[in-house]
């Protein structure tokens, strides 16, 4: 990979390139084995169909694939391979795969076999299903017991599991076109993976009421398959309104409300790191920060003194992250708190507290573990914590606040976070992600109305794992679901991310959006070992202090015929853009007369504003 490439994505591994099939009107990529973006007539049927494995904290395997033999034929393809996974205690399992595809049919299917038996969360099939266009629009489902059920894609986000006991559903790609996605060699169900901020809707292999981690026998063959049966009664016709090359155009769209505040959290072990970054935080000038406070992860008085440090050169805003224990009540543990930020001297301008066991996932089938109620707890707060506003919701992802409803009438404002690397961490998916934020903030306004709403610290990686025992080590920079560092951090990708992410979450009127850290590995400062020099700043910068600066500015939103490729807002003068891509774009600005030229070129992952009068 080249200099520039590394300046974009922040390592010099290079993600291998897709290989485009095709079987006439249908297409498909084959990456790692598995198969993206699957189009009839260039309209997306299904975003993926892959055989998965997944360890006992869900963490995805990179299984190492031999043996693959590619045929791409007049009329349709085939693909053949084996996969082999190696399991931490020294087990194995092997995946033989076929694919056979023509123009109106697509088999896909597996055999996994492991010699001395294999743990495993999940093996098997998953099948994603794209939301754009999808969401709220009918779909008819077969069930494992014959009957079929008229239903509809779920608009607002699912909490649970929107259909169980699946062994096909079929669902309108555009008028004339059907699409029957039939899954055979056991029960599958979907989720709505928009609570994780995925772009897709997902059917998986294994119900999750079922026991997991689980074991497959030693020599015992698990076999699946997948048929994606396309039906077209269209006399001919094509389909028209897929992706098209040339120029994007951006049309004006309708007057919004205002930014929002930009916050930046600290944490206890870079509170002194912040301290000496001191000048980078005034140039950047957030309006609050968030300071995070776990006394199960032993922090103290002399976090919060830290944290009173770092407040006193702030001008803005500041927040108390607490996760609170729980082991005792918590009118004691907040009582205690309150004593020792006293000693601190730290009174922040709000609190967010939430219980530290809702931080975990209960996931459908699962106890709920032990928990004061959210009443008691928010009660402990407003007495221990006399004048001071009370937030909450989730300390984790969005998942956990829609399967958990906070009662909100006490509190000040609600707010959760998102992680775009909780099941896949390819640069396509982890931007799809961005095509789900709307979807996240609107099932928020629709259980919590008019509440005032903050997101984040949203990062690409992740700080905390709720589906697993821990988050995974990344020391050879990977692209790896579920790292708490990722090599795109440091690139060009993670600003284009950060102002994607900024203008997908406009229409939700937010109170605050955290998408970063100062320093550290969440951070807009390099620190010590990585590639860019100590202290230099990462691209992100760039993005954290653009909208620092547009807070509690008016913003008109602008329209994209390409949303997916390139994202827009206006804010008084200048129009912001953003290339989503690692292609170059050209974006035709017609409703810009006073410019000169009304075409732009953006380069990959490129973030511009343009000064739109004389």
């Amino acid at each position: 990979m080249s200099t520039d490439a590394f300046a974009l994505y922040g390592t010099h591994e290079a993600e291998d390139h897709p290989v485009r099939l095709t079987a006439g009107r249908l297409s498909a990529d084959l990456a790692n084995g598995n198969l993206r973006t699957i189009r009839y007539d260039g309209v997306e049927v299904l975003r993926a169909v892959s055989y998965l494995v997944r360890d006992r904290d869900w963490g995805t395997y990179s299984p190492a694939i031999r043996d693959l033999f590619v045929e791409q034929a007049k009329d349709g393809f085939s693909v053949r391979y084996v996969a082999r996974c190696e399991g931490p205690d020294g087990s194995s399992l092997a995946v033989s795969v076929g694919i056979v595809a023509t123009e109106h049919e697509l088999a896909f299917e597996a055999a996994a076999l492991s010699p001395g038996g294999f743990e495993t969360n999940r093996c098997g099939f998953c099948i994603l299903h794209p939301i754009v266009g999808i969401a709220g629009r009918p779909a008819k489902v077969e069930h494992v017991d014959g009957r079929v059920v008229e239903t509809r894609f779920p608009d607002r986000i699912d909490p649970w599991q929107p259909f169980k006991d699946m062994r096909a559903i079929t669902h309108q790609v555009v008028p004339g076109v059907s699409a029957e996605c039939r899954m055979e060699g056991d029960t599958f169900e979907m989720e709505d993976q928009r609570n994780w901020s995925d772009a897709s809707y997902k059917t998986y292999v294994r119900p999750l009421a079922l026991p997991w981690p689980y074991r497959i026998a030693a020599n015992e063959p698990v076999r699946q398959r997948i048929v994606l049966s396309l039906k077209d009664t269209r006399s001919g016709q094509t389909v028209t309104g897929g992706p098209a090359a040339g120029s994007i155009r951006l049309e004006p769209g309708e007057q919004g409300g205002t930014m929002p505040a930009i916050g930046l959290i600290v944490t206890p072990e870079e509170a002194r790191a912040v301290l000496a970054a001191r000048d980078l935080l005034c140039e950047i000038a957030p309006q609050e920060l968030l300071f995070h406070f776990d006394p199960d992860a032993g922090h103290g008085t002399q976090a919060l003194k830290d944290f009173a440090a770092v407040a006193a050169l702030h001008r803005g805003g500041s927040t108390l992250e607490i996760a609170l224990s729980c082991r005792q009540a918590p009118a004691a543990e907040t009582a205690e708190i309150a004593r020792q930020m006293q000693a601190a001297g730290l009174r922040p301008d709000a609190i967010l507290i939430s219980p530290s066991v809702d931080r975990q996932s209960t996931p459908p089938g699962s106890k709920w573990p032990e928990c004061p109620p959210l009443e008691e707890v928010y009660a402990a707060a407003h007495e221990a914590f006399a004048g001071i506003r009370i937030g909450g919701g989730m300390l984790s992802y969005f998942t956990e606040l829609n399967r958990k409803r906070v009662p909100a009438d006490r509190l000040g404002f609600v707010s959760h976070c998102t992680n775009p690397i909780v099941h896949a961490a390819d640069d396509l998916s982890v931007m799809q992600t961005l095509e789900a934020l709307p979807f996240i903030t609107g099932s928020v306004r629709a259980i919590y109305g008019d509440k005032p709403y903050r997101i984040g610290p949203s990062t690409i990686p992740m700080r905390q794992n709720p589906y697993g025992s821990r988050t995974m080590d990344n020391p050879a920079g990977g692209r790896i679901p579920m790292a708490n560092r990722d090599p795109r951090h440091n690139g060009r990708f993670a600003e284009a991310f950060a102002l994607g992410y900024a203008i997908r979450v406009l229409d939700a009127n937010l109170e605050c959006l955290t998408l970063s850290a100062l320093t550290g590995s969440f951070g807009l400062v390099a620190g010590k070992g990585e590639p860019a020099a100590e202290g230099s700043t990462r691209p992100i910068f760039n993005t954290v202090k653009l909208l620092s600066g547009l807070a509690g500015s008016s913003w008109l939103s602008c329209i994209s015929s390409h949303p997916a490729r390139l994202l827009a807002f206006q804010s008084g003068a200048r129009l912001h853009m953003v290339n989503l891509t690692a292609d170059e774009q050209r974006v035709d600005i017609g409703f810009a007369a006073t410019l000169r030229d009304s075409s732009v070129t953006l380069t990959p992952f490129e973030t511009a504003s343009i000064e739109l009068t004389a």
